[in-house]
C-alpha cells in the first residue's frame, strides 16, 4: 500500500506542476497582441516553465517540479505604425513575442499531462481501495 501511496503523491506532483503551466500560458494568451506604452517602454514578453526532477527523501520518490518561470528570451516583433504613442523615432512599435497558435498547443500538452496524472491517480486510489476491501 505505501508504494501506491508514493505513486499518487508522484502524479499529484504533476497536477501541480501542469496547474501552474496553465496558469502561464493563460497569462500568455491574455497579453497576446500587447504592445508597448511609450517608446522605451518593453510589452509584455511570453513566459515558459521549466521543470526538473526532484528526490523526495522521504518516500525515494523522484517528482517533477519547477525549475522556474522565466522570460522567452526570442526577439520581439516590431511592426510599422508611427502614429502610435509607443512608436520609436523610425515608427517602429515593438510588441509582445506570444503566438497563440504555440500557447494553445502547449496548452493542449499541458492539459493531456494533466489528464494522464488524474488517470494514474485514479487507478492508484482504486488498487489501494480494492486492496483494503480484500483485507477486511
Amino acid at each position: 500500500m505505501d508504494e501506491l501511496t508514493k505513486t499518487a503523491d508522484i502524479a499529484a506532483s504533476g497536477m501541480k506542476a501542469q496547474s501552474l503551466r496553465i496558469r502561464v500560458i493563460s497569462e500568455n494568451m491574455a497579453n497576446a497582441g500587447t504592445t508597448a506604452t511609450t517608446p522605451n517602454d518593453q510589452p509584455y514578453r511570453r513566459k515558459l516553465v521549466t521543470f526538473k526532477a526532484e528526490l523526495d527523501r522521504a518516500t525515494g520518490a523522484h517528482k517533477v517540479a519547477i525549475n522556474r518561470v522565466g522570460n522567452d528570451k526570442s526577439e520581439l516583433p516590431k511592426k510599422f505604425d508611427p502614429g502610435h504613442p509607443a512608436a520609436d523615432a523610425n515608427g517602429y512599435v515593438a510588441s509582445t513575442n506570444v503566438n497563440s497558435l504555440i500557447e494553445v498547443m502547449d496548452m493542449r500538452e499541458a492539459q493531456r499531462s494533466y489528464e494522464a496524472n488524474i488517470g494514474v491517480l485514479t487507478t492508484s486510489q482504486g488498487m489501494l481501495s480494492r486492496t483494503i476491501d480484500l483485507l477486511r
